[in-house]
């Protein structure tokens, strides 16, 4: 498919991902631009991606890998536009050094992770998995009474939540969280993060209901959340995941699952995306454990804004302003 220019164009521009982040459902007019000829194409192979971007000065992708042999490979290119807020796809010193400047996009998909970690909290704490399945076993038609009471819940009103990660996503989920009339605690950065209103993880833990992380993957965040720190948390405890797999440890999480010590978890992240069949967290159904295929981010608002961004950082980049530049 291409995106007819509105001149007569003199720059070759592509977008290696398009399916990660359009499925027919967004409004591409922004990236049209007077001097450009773009190629869409649905989901690169990486055996395509050298060919795909040979003669192009612009390329897009979300996560199509661009590693340093591509990159030199490639003479004619000059911006790459990430479609997304990581840049862990792009090789980023060798960008820099073949003086290719690569931007990124931020912020574009607050609303959508808040949405997420409400949507999924409210579903543990108030059991709806229990009783929709109990309503479709017919338990609700066979009750004597007018409702039923078999799965105890609790509000969140006078909860406590740990939050991970006190970025723009961190104060976002805050933000509801008080509407809910639920107490904050944010955990400090590391141990030199000395601000009074930061926790220690360690201290952070026992004293909160509920966990959100939304911290970066990094060789000081990976498994982050671990089976030590789980059983700091009190029982009954929920730790939502939005961020990023490889935070929280996996095997750790079902058995702290399966133990009965975690009263729920809901992970929208796998350290392999997507993951193996049998995967440890796909094998079998929980009804306090709810796991997403990396959607938090991808409402159709929130996509709209992502490739608005692109545009923007594409026009500017004509205009001789590049912004959000990464490298």
């Amino acid at each position: 498919m291409t995106l007819q220019a509105m001149s007569n164009s003199t720059k070759q521009a592509v977008v290696l991902d398009l399916k990660a982040t359009d499925r027919d459902d967004l409004c591409l007019d922004a990236l049209k631009q007077p001097a450009i000829d773009w190629q869409m194409v649905d989901q690169a192979d990486a055996s395509e991606v050298a060919a795909l971007i040979k003669g192009k000065e612009i390329v897009v992708t979300n996560k199509v890998v661009l590693d340093r042999a591509l990159l030199a490979g490639a003479t004619d290119l000059k911006l790459i536009c990430i479609a997304a807020t990581g840049t862990n796809n792009v090789d980023l010193q060798a960008a820099r050094e073949l003086g290719i400047d690569v931007c990124n996009v931020t912020g574009y998909g607050t609303a959508s992770v808040v949405q997420y970690v409400f949507t999924t909290l409210l579903s543990l704490v108030s059991r709806i998995p229990e009783y929709q399945a109990a309503v479709t076993a017919g338990d609700w038609s066979r009750s004597k009474m007018f409702c039923l009471l078999d799965f105890p819940f609790h509000e969140l009103n006078g909860k406590t939540l740990g939050i991970v990660g006190y970025g723009e996503l961190g104060k976002g989920v805050a933000k509801i969280a008080q509407a809910f009339g639920m107490k904050v605690l944010i955990a400090a950065r590391d141990s030199a993060d000395k601000r009074e209103d930061r926790l220690p993880l360690a201290s952070l833990l026992p004293a909160v209901d509920v966990l959100s992380l939304h911290c970066p993957l990094t060789e000081q965040t990976s498994n982050l959340i671990s089976a030590k720190e789980m059983q700091l948390l009190p029982k009954g405890a929920i730790i939502i995941n939005s961020a990023r797999g490889g935070i929280v440890d996996e095997a750790a999480l079902l058995a702290a699952i399966e133990s009965g010590h975690l009263g729920g978890a809901a992970t929208d992240v796998l350290i392999t995306e997507p993951p193996a069949q049998d995967h440890i967290l796909l094998q079998k159904t929980y009804p306090n454990l709810i796991v997403t295929p990396h959607i938090a981010w991808a409402s159709i608002e929130s996509r709209q804004r992502l490739f608005d961004q692109v545009a923007l950082n594409i026009s500017e980049y004509l205009a001789g302003r590049p912004r959000n530049i990464v490298n």
